[in-house]
């Protein structure tokens, strides 16, 4: 009986042992502070995680985007874009999100710990495509411009109308800059295009040659206009220091845009040729200008051969750039483009924006190849690599329902669920203690011991608590009440028949193990079935009432036992419990 017990207090110390190193040091809350000078969670170091309601975030619902046109196959395009989505993830290393698939055409995002809904929404509706395009040197758009012209005069389409016209609808211009300054990561996830970008230029590292961008100082604009006429476009447009590239005001984007968007422009635009801003604008003579790209439409080569992203700092210039990599394929098609073409301009298209001047093809450029960012930060090149890495949307998304939850809120939710949790507990002892007696004294010792397994587990398990969770906890210590009280209770009935007490304490727990086994068993099914098919919180609440179960097990079982054969062997003589 001696070596029972005492392999039966080794295994107890074990799992003791392990679950103290599971929970050490535990980070329930944490709060640091972020570049703006807010205070937000911490999760990087937690080892019991707190789900979107305990520390708050962002909670989002994306369908796919149509208003641009229909999208073909709409469950394969939900499929690529959740993978895309969950990589981007990922990578940017947010704690415990939940990214999964809502009926067939929804996506929800759940992100404990970010609380700026804006950059949470960019990071997740990002294209992120990246295409590589010549330049217009055949002078396509501007040799149109007066037919442009003289078709919006004919409708009667002027500048004025057209101004009145979007000052009504606010449009808003594209890539504008954000309106004050923050840090790189801030940048990207605002949707908006880097900071001083103006010299971002594209170029191969291999011998065989590189393409390089001329410096802004060098690029005089000739202020001219671009075509000959008086029509509402082309007094807009100013003509570019290199081919293909169109200068306008920057107060005068969105009548640009309002004007291109004009059918009769669409109609005119010559095939082969499309248009795009750049991604920042230019000073001439004290005054912004956003360029205007007329692009040949086939690109060189596109994003989605790309392999990898790397960022790194050119140890010439000292500049921030990031090193990319294409596939074999991909490559073949990329030198033999640039082999073609060297002397032209090559334009570097980020989701739809040209990112700075177009550089100069000077040689072949194949698998590998290199973005410059001019004065951007070591982070500017980091994040662009990390964005570019996970890969582009298959097809657009658009928020159709967003939430907020504050951190605020989350720490009531925790504290309230605490004062619950103790005042159940507190309950639970009193009654236990004041029933029965001895015995509840030793169901007492065994739940606190429950509490450590069940907390130890999550823990191992990296599982998240949502609120959900600590209602499975709370009610799991109830189960695990209820199988000291089925073993109390069959112990008392076989005193009662007469039973000697080391007999009817092993009869009590032997003849309680099956009603335990058939009840834990069923409630482990039914959180099962929730756990698979239900969503977070209702995971969250599975996985704790699981765990909770299969701990109670141990300590009403195994560890109550091993207390009673503790005292039963103190006291060999004794004939009767306080029971």
């Amino acid at each position: 009986m001696l070596d029972t017990i005492r392999n039966r207090l080794i295994l107890i110390a074990l799992m003791i042992a392990a679950s103290i190193w599971a929970l050490w040091p535990v980070k329930i809350v944490n709060e640091v502070r972020a570049p703006n000078g807010t205070l937000r969670p911490d999760t990087s170091n937690q080892y019991v995680k707190l789900g979107l309601d305990l520390q708050g975030g962002i909670h989002l619902a994306l369908e796919l985007d149509e208003s641009k046109g229909a999208i073909p196959n709409k469950s394969d395009a939900i499929d690529r874009a959740l993978k895309v989505i969950r990589t981007r993830i990922d990578e940017f290393g947010v704690a415990e999100p939940l990214i999964q698939k809502e009926g067939a055409s929804r996506i929800i995002v759940e992100l404990p710990g970010i609380a700026d809904p804006q950059r949470a929404k960019a990071i997740v509706e990002r294209s992120a495509f990246l295409a590589f395009h010549l330049t217009d040197k055949a002078e396509l758009f501007r040799r149109a411009l007066p037919s442009i012209d003289r078709a919006l005069t004919t409708d009667g389409i002027t500048e004025a109308n057209v101004a009145r016209a979007v000052a009504e609808s606010s449009v808003t211009t594209p890539g504008a800059a954000p309106a004050a300054p923050g840090s790189a990561v801030e940048d990207l996830l605002s949707g908006q295009p880097p900071r001083d970008t103006s010299s971002t230029a594209a170029r191969d590292t291999s011998k065989a040659g590189r393409a390089r961008s001329h410096a802004d100082t060098s690029r005089q604009d000739t202020s001219v206009i671009a075509g000959e006429g008086n029509g509402p476009l082309t007094p807009l447009l100013l003509q570019g220091s290199e081919e293909g590239q169109f200068l306008v005001p920057e107060e005068k984007v969105p009548i640009v845009q309002a004007l291109l968007a004009r059918p009769e422009t669409q109609r005119l635009i010559p095939r082969g040729v499309i248009l795009r801003w750049g991604n920042d604008t230019l000073a001439r003579a004290a005054r912004a200008y956003r360029p205007l790209y007329s692009l040949e439409a086939h690109p060189l080569v596109t994003g989605e051969y790309l392999v990898d992203a790397q960022a790194r700092l050119d140890p010439v210039t000292n500049q921030a750039t990031v090193q990319f990599q294409l596939n074999r394929r991909g490559g073949r098609i990329f030198e033999r483009g640039t082999g073609e073409n060297i002397g032209r301009f090559m334009a570097i298209l980020l989701d739809t924006l040209v990112q700075g001047p177009p550089p100069v093809i000077q040689g072949q450029i194949d698998t590998h190849g290199q973005i410059e960012l001019g004065s951007g930060t070591l982070q500017n090149a980091q994040d662009l690599a990390l964005v570019l890495k996970a890969g582009a949307l298959p097809a657009p998304l658009h928020v159709v329902d967003q939430r907020t939850v504050g951190a605020t809120l989350g720490k009531d939710s925790i504290h309230q669920s605490i004062v619950a949790g103790i005042v159940g507990i507190i309950a639970v002892i009193v009654i236990m203690i004041g029933y029965y007696r001895f015995a509840g004294v030793l169901a007492v010792v065994a739940l606190t011991l429950y509490v450590l397994f069940t907390l130890a587990g999550l823990a191992g398990l990296s599982a998240t608590l949502t609120l959900p969770g600590l209602a499975g906890f709370v009610l799991s210590i109830g189960i695990a009440v209820d199988a000291n009280v089925l073993i109390f209770e069959r112990i008392r009935e076989e005193l009662v028949h007469g039973k000697s007490l080391r007999l009817a304490i092993d009869e009590g727990f032997k003849m309680a193990m099956n009603a335990i086994v058939d009840s834990n068993v069923s409630t482990v099914l039914t959180a099962a079935f929730l756990f698979q098919f239900g969503t977070g919180p209702v995971k969250g609440f599975a996985v704790t009432l699981i765990l909770g179960i299969i701990a109670s097990m141990v300590t009403a079982v195994f560890v109550t036992r091993t207390f009673f054969l503790i005292w039963l062997q103190r006291r060999p003589g004794a004939t009767a419990l306080s029971i």
